[in-house]
This record gives C-alpha cells, sequence and structure tokens, in this order.
C-alpha cells in the first residue's frame, strides 16, 4: 500500500497504492470540494496540470447533492468523471468552521445547514456511511479541530473525545466495507491526530491513534491561527511518533514554503484551497515568488505569467490578457489563473520527489522555501 523508497533526513519520498492508482510522494492533492475545483476546472484539466490526487469535501456533497445521489450514480469517481484517487474529509472541518451553528456530544455534532438552516446530525458512523457512498479511495476518520489558541483543559477533552470516535470509525468502517454492495470495497481510512498546540497532547493522541490499525495518519488543527513556526514544532513533536511504514498528511497546509518545509519535517500528504482560491483574486505563484496580475504594471507586459513555467497558460497567453480578462470579471481570467496555480502546486511536488530522488532536497529547500514566499521581483 505504501512504500517509503528513500530519505533525506526525516524527508521521505515514497509510493502509495490505492484502488484507483499509483501516486508518488510528496503529493499536493487538489482540492475539488463540491466535486469540482472552483474557477470552472473540470477532471479533464486535472489530468493536464498534473494532479494526482483530488479531494472532496463530506459535509458539502451530503448537502448538495447527497450521497444516496452520488451512490445511486455509481459514486463519486462515476460522477465527477475522474479514474484518479480522491480522498474525502470527514466532515470534522465544518464541525469547526460552524462553530456558532453546533452542538458537540459523545455521540456526535448537531449542526445546523449553512444553506437552509436544516438540522444535521454527524457522528462517526455517519460520516462513515456518507463516505462510503461517496466511494473515496481514503476516507477520513471523523475528528474535531479546535480553534488554536485552545484552553488545555478543553484541548485535552477534545482528542480523547476524538480517539473515541476514531475507535468507532474504525468499526463502522470495517463494516462497511464488507458489505456486498459496497461503492468500493477497497476503501481506506486515515486517523487523524489532534491536541492543540500542546505538545503533550499532541504525542499522548499520536501514540493512542498508532494503535489503531489505520491505512495512513494526518495531522490536523493546524494552519487554524497559531503562528508558522508553531505549527512547525508541532510537526516535529509529533513525528517520531507516527507509523514509519504508513502515509502521513498534513491537513490544509498550505503555501509553497509551507510544503517544502512540510516535507523537510517528514509530511507526505498536502492538500489547500490556496493555489484555487488566490488564483480567482489576481494572486499568481511562479518560481520567482508570488505576482498579483492585477497591478497596473501588467497591462502592457508581453511576456507569460513565469517564462519558466510550461503550464497550459503560461505557453499560450501573456499577462496583460490574464489581467484584462481578471479585471473585466470574465470567468475565462479566473479559469486560467487557477489552472496556472494548479500546474506550479503540482510541479512543485514533482520537483520536489526529482530532488529527493536526486538526493539534492537541502539545496532545493535553501534555493526556494524563502523566495517563493516573498512577491517576485
Amino acid at each position: 500500500m505504501f512504500q517509503v523508497i528513500k530519505t533525506e533526513g526525516t524527508a521521505r519520498r515514497g509510493v502509495f497504492q490505492c484502488a484507483h492508482g499509483t501516486v508518488q510522494t510528496p503529493v499536493f492533492m487538489n482540492v475539488a470540494t463540491r466535486a469540482a475545483i472552483k474557477g470552472a476546472v473540470s477532471s479533464l484539466d486535472l489530468k493536464e496540470v498534473g494532479c494526482q490526487i483530488a479531494l472532496c469535501n463530506t459535509y458539502h456533497l451530503h448537502v448538495r447533492p447527497g450521497d444516496p445521489l452520488i451512490r445511486e450514480m455509481g459514486g463519486l469517481h462515476k460522477f465527477m468523471h475522474w479514474d484518479g484517487p480522491i480522498l474525502t474529509d470527514s466532515g470534522g472541518f465544518q464541525v469547526f468552521s460552524l462553530a456558532g451553528l453546533r452542538k458537540i456530544k459523545e455521540e456526535g455534532v448537531t449542526f445546523h445547514s449553512h444553506l437552509d438552516g436544516q438540522i444535521i446530525f454527524m457522528g462517526p458512523e455517519e460520516s462513515m456511511q456518507i463516505q462510503s457512498h461517496l466511494g473515496s479511495d481514503i476516507a477520513m476518520a471523523f475528528d474535531e479541530c479546535v480553534e488554536n489558541p485552545a484552553p488545555y483543559d478543553y484541548a485535552k477533552a477534545s482528542c480523547e473525545r476524538t480517539l473515541r470516535w476514531l475507535q468507532r470509525c474504525k468499526e463502522e468502517h470495517d463494516r462497511l466495507n464488507g458489505l456486498p454492495d459496497c461503492v468500493n470495497p477497497r476503501q481506506m481510512l486515515f486517523g487523524i491526530n489532534q491536541g492543540a498546540t500542546y505538545e503533550d497532547l499532541r504525542i499522548w493522541h499520536m501514540q493512542q491513534i498508532a494503535q489503531v490499525d489505520c491505512d495512513g495518519y494526518a495531522i490536523g488543527g493546524l494552519a487554524v491561527g497559531e503562528p508558522t513556526e508553531v505549527m512547525y514544532q508541532i510537526i516535529e513533536a509529533v513525528e517520531p511518533h507516527m507509523p514509519k511504514d504508513k502515509p502521513r498528511y498534513l491537513m490544509g497546509v498550505g503555501t509553497p514554503s509551507n510544503i517544502i518545509e512540510g516535507v523537510a519535517r517528514g509530511i507526505d500528504f498536502f492538500d489547500c484551497v490556496m493555489p484555487a482560491r488566490n488564483a480567482r483574486h489576481g494572486k499568481l505563484f511562479t518560481w520567482k515568488g508570488t505576482l498579483n496580475i492585477k497591478n497596473e504594471k501588467h497591462k502592457r507586459d508581453e511576456r507569460p505569467i513565469d517564462p519558466d513555467c510550461n503550464c497550459p497558460v503560461c505557453r499560450n497567453f501573456s499577462r496583460a490578457y490574464l489581467r484584462h480578462l481578471i479585471t473585466v470579471e470574465e470567468m475565462l481570467g479566473m479559469r486560467l489563473a487557477v489552472l496556472h496555480n494548479l500546474w506550479f502546486y503540482n510541479e512543485l511536488a514533482a520537483k520536489i520527489r526529482e530532488a529527493l530522488d536526486s538526493g539534492t532536497f537541502g539545496a532545493f529547500r535553501a534555493q526556494y522555501s524563502q523566495a517563493l514566499a516573498k512577491p517576485a521581483p
């Protein structure tokens, strides 16, 4: 299922296999929240920009169009015409983001739909059932993500409850995979480490969930308010306690620099809405740093977004044209910007893998980690 084929320090180069294909790691997962990338990007486009895994949102697909309908249509792969791996989150992040509309109990969480206020209950069993209907390759365990900073006693009680929820997820997941009409009987389950920014809670929780036989393990609850250096410290504290033979996923992170630094600390999987979200507002990523295409200086610029980029946008269109499209709010402008940023993120992951293959990741990190976080000259 997962093999580490090379290391450089704590950084790992691996190969992950699942029902819908083989994934080279480290990998960036492209976030297709509602079974599509925001910005008029289809599954066919994902192939062109080098996407290996699409990530879809359990809560949003449960609300619309409904997981029973997707199951009826043959599962998420068939529904969105994507034959590669899919990871579905558990809905746990919505427990965090809908804080004003929720009530958490041992059984699960009751909250109001962000669409119409309808009451929804989701617990470990319900999350597993929805994800089973979707037929994803990787299902995430139901957890609670707490805001940072969080009171110690609350964070402790929360990660203890998340451990109990994981045990219930595992039992229900195994049951569902054994059903004769299961959409994807080879669906995997990843557990999630929580504990806010308290190293002792993080370590304890990781040690506990590692005893539950999951197919991979994620670090959740970071990049939600804490300083970047604190996030790195938590990863460093947790990593030694994560199983060496299982994939490691840092949820919801992040910038190009975050990804490079995450890899340096032993992470294999990443996801973030940042490349698509920033693109829709005209912020683009290049190998010389970030670029705001809306700036007046690009009005007559005939160059591509990035002369060092081979994406379909940079091969065919100028900065001046893209700036015009975004300025007049043409949908094509948003689409082209999203395609470029997704290509960049997937290319970043590919270059990281190349550096690990050649034993030059340290040099790659030194050259790009800080440079990519700055505006392009």
